[in-house]
């Protein structure tokens, strides 16, 4: 499973760059500032969550349990959710995207949650 997060991080590690560069450079002149604003929170996130996944999965060497395998899974949800969300929002501004964000909100705090209860149970 360690392996397998790696993996799905590298992968966003990747597109969180590549988002981010067209973010920059595809969309400025086609979208609002609001849009930008949003397309940027959703690369940012995706990204602090990338770095999450690489935490979550270099640490179950050490801490075998559920625990780390849901963390990383939440993390996941979360980048396809809320980043997901706003990279859809953000140029077509469909509100429907924009209330599945608060989902990626909470999918990131449960993630942290057993991320920092599996942390203080077996380290």
């Amino acid at each position: 499973m360690m392996k397998l997060i790696l993996i799905v991080a590298v992968i966003n590690g990747f597109l969180s760059v590549a988002l981010g560069a067209f973010g920059a450079h595809g969309l400025e002149g086609k979208v609002s500032e609001k849009g930008l604003d949003q397309w940027g929170k959703a690369v940012n996130y995706q990204m602090f969550h990338t770095m999450a996944l690489f935490v979550t999965a270099l640490l179950m060497s050490k801490i075998q349990t559920g625990l780390m395998t849901g963390a990383g899974w939440f993390f996941v949800a979360g980048i396809i959710l809320f980043s997901g969300s706003l990279y859809i929002y953000a140029p077509t501004g469909i509100k429907t995207f924009a209330m599945i964000t608060p989902l990626g909100g909470l999918s990131f705090l449960i993630g942290w949650i057993l991320l920092g209860y599996a942390v203080i149970k077996h380290l």
